[in-house]
Parts: structure tokens; sequence; C-alpha cells
């Protein structure tokens, strides 16, 4: 079968939805399919850019820049973005192309007028994936009031919803914020969950038995440091952790909130703490051969469910996980029924410290704990069974 994949992040991306998107188009391809990726790009000279990445093909439209700049205009660029992309696909190589069905990745909220001209041309059904619920989650965080800019978002995401035949989200507990689209004729709202597929083992840059850490049990947090992440009390344990000259703390990444933090852990002295850039994804495995313990963590605002790519990439390598969650997410219950770590819902410090201890303690007595990682892993999260989950309901 032949389907359309609008999204706008993908390799050369390194942020965990491009790593997700980039692993979804992998497994189409190995499954027989043909799949076109759809992106806007603002540095497309004329009005598109055609290339091949590993069996699928890439279509990146002129459009404006939605990435990197201020709140106003990325607002305005993202509304324009949709058409942008519809007119540079009208003059491009697949301007008379049909598919099977369409397939769209939200974060944007901003493409449903795409994907309802791609699925009226091809007469076919259309599938949205959402990982994340905007514009509720911001609210929550307390980035955006119920004025008028919350009014209008809400509708474009409201549009998206009605354009989609299936919409796929990422855990059964987020399936409420979707009662409207369920009792529609014809809708489906399903539990996609989070995918990842195998990464090439690359040798790791970060070498951490040469660093100031070095035979430590270290607790490790790879990916975005935002203010969805809440990661100060990340460093408030690291603290509480300093007379422990066994245990150390790695944070690998960028993120809005990442250069305030290695100056805060500056601030407190943390002799504990390691701090690098982003790396490879390919290089992820063998940092985390390195280490003990993967963390997560979620500010405590969020009311939606979550499961970060990053608990993926844990499990996928068998890594345990300590995590700092808003209250209710399903990941809770998931990571207490499955035994594959510790998690903390109270966004309480000294019960966080506590969870640590107690998980370095299990690391010495649970042996299969890392075997438990992996086959949860291999049941809920790989890629095939996502792949398989879609091409069905577009079918």
């Amino acid at each position: 079968m032949q389907f359309v994949l609008i999204a706008d992040t993908f390799p050369p991306l390194r942020n965990s939805g491009a790593v997700q998107l980039r692993d979804l188009a992998r497994e189409f391809v190995r499954q027989g399919h043909e799949l076109t990726v759809l992106l806007p790009s603002a540095d497309v000279r004329g009005a598109s850019l055609s290339e091949e990445l590993g069996g699928v093909r890439v279509l990146r439209l002129q459009a404006p820049k939605t990435k990197d700049i201020g709140y106003i205009r990325r607002t305005l660029a993202e509304f324009i973005m949709p058409f942008a992309m519809r007119r540079q696909l009208s003059s491009s190589v697949l301007a008379d192309e049909k598919w099977d069905g369409v397939i769209w990745y939200a974060p944007s909220i901003f493409h449903g007028p795409l994907a309802k001209f791609l699925k009226r041309k091809s007469r076919c059904r259309g599938y949205l994936i959402i990982r994340d619920i905007f514009p509720e989650w911001a609210v929550d965080m307390g980035l955006m009031g119920k004025g008028l800019p919350y009014w209008v978002f809400r509708l474009i995401a409201s549009y998206q919803y009605a354009v989609a035949d299936i919409i796929g989200v990422q855990t059964p507990g987020n399936i409420k914020y979707f009662e409207n689209q369920r009792q529609q004729r014809g809708k489906v709202v399903e539990v996609l969950q989070n995918w990842l597929d195998k990464p090439a083992s690359n040798p790791c840059s970060i070498k951490l038995d040469n660093s100031l850490l070095a035979g430590r049990k270290l607790f490790v947090y790879a990916g975005n440091m935002g203010v969805a992440q809440g990661m100060d009390i990340m460093l408030e344990l690291a603290l509480l952790h300093q007379h422990n000259t066994d245990v150390g703390f790695v944070f690998i990444g960028r993120g809005s909130e990442a250069a305030r933090l290695r100056i805060r852990a500056g601030e407190l002295k943390l002799a504990n703490v390691l701090f690098y850039d982003e790396i490879d994804p390919d290089e992820i495995p063998d940092l985390y051969s390195q280490c003990a313990v993967g963390l997560v963590a979620l500010s405590p605002l969020h009311k939606s469910h979550n499961i970060p790519g990053k608990f993926l990439t844990y499990m996928q390598s068998g890594l345990p996980v300590l995590a700092n969650i808003n209250a209710g997410n399903d990941l809770a219950g998931m990571i207490r029924n499955e035994q594959v770590g510790e998690v903390c819902e109270s966004n309480n410090i000294y019960e966080l410290y506590q969870l640590s201890c107690r998980l370095l303690e299990r690391l010495e007595s649970d042996s299969e704990m890392a075997v438990r990682c992996r086959k949860l892993f291999d049941r809920e999260f790989a890629v095939k069974k996502a792949v398989e989950q879609i091409v069905a309901a577009l079918g």
C-alpha cells in the first residue's frame, strides 16, 4: 500500500519526534509499503526538495520558519504552514500522486487543512497520531491562560480532530479528552503506544569511565530539558546524594532550561553531576551501557498522560527507571505493575530520595529487572506493532 506521512520534524533533527518518525518510516518500508514523508522547510531553495532516505521518499516543501523564533511569529508561521505546503506540493513532482492512507503527527496542531486536502484528493482515510494534547497541556503548565489565544488554538486542534478518521493517543487515560470525537459516527479513538526501532549501536562520544564520576552507579537523563520536564527536583536529588561517593548523575541534551540547570548545579557545588550536550541518537545504547538507572521527569502540573520517548529508550536498553511524574499518570501504574523501577507522584524530594535508595538496593538483589525492561519494550513499544496497527486501521 502507499501512504503519506505529514510531520514537521524528521532527521537530520535529533529530537525524540524526529527519531520516532524516522523509525516509523523505516518500518513501513520493511513491511512492504511505500511511504512518502511531507515536511515543511524554510531552508529549501525553490518550491521543494525530493530525496530518498533508506527507501523512504522525503519531500521537503518550502514553508515559513517555525523553529527558534518568537511566539507570535511562530504561531503565524505555523498557521500559514499547511497552506504553503499544499501550494508547493501542487507544483512538485508529486502533484498528481494519490495515496491509500494519510497519516499525520501532532505536534503540530496545524496540519489539518493539508491532511483534509490529501484525503479528499486520494479518497482515503486519515490517521492522526497525537503525542501531546495542546493547548490543554500549556494551560496545565501555566504557560497560557484560557483567554483568546487558548480558544483559537483549541479551535484549530478541534478542526484537526474532525479531519481524522482514527485518532491514536498515547495511553488509555488520554482517551477521555476525545469523548466528543468518540461519539461521532465512524470516528475511532484508540491507544497507539509510542514506539522505537532498534537503534544502530554506534560508539558513544561520552566515555564516563574517563570522567570525574568513573566507578559510580550513574543515574542518567538523556533528552529535552524544558519547562514541561520539571528538572529542578533532579538536582535536589543529586544534592541529597552528595555524601554517597558511589552515586553520580549525568544529564545530556538541550532545551529551554538546560543552561539554567547547569548554572544551578554550579551554585549548589554539585560534585556528583555532569552535563553534556546532545548526542546522536545512535550513540544512546552505548551511553546507557555505562549507566545504572534512567531518569524520567515530568512536571507535576501536567494533567494529561504521557509516556516520554526516553522511557522507551531506557526499556529498550534494559535500564530500570526512577521517575518523578504528575499524579495519576498512566506511566506510574506501568512502572509499578511491570516492576521496572520506582516512581514518585508526589513531587516530594524526600520521597524521591527514599525511592532512589530503594532502587539502588533492588539493583543488587533483583537480577531480572533488566530482563523485564526489555520484555516490556518488545511487547508494547516495538515499531513493528505500531505500523501494523496504523495499517489495519486505515485498511
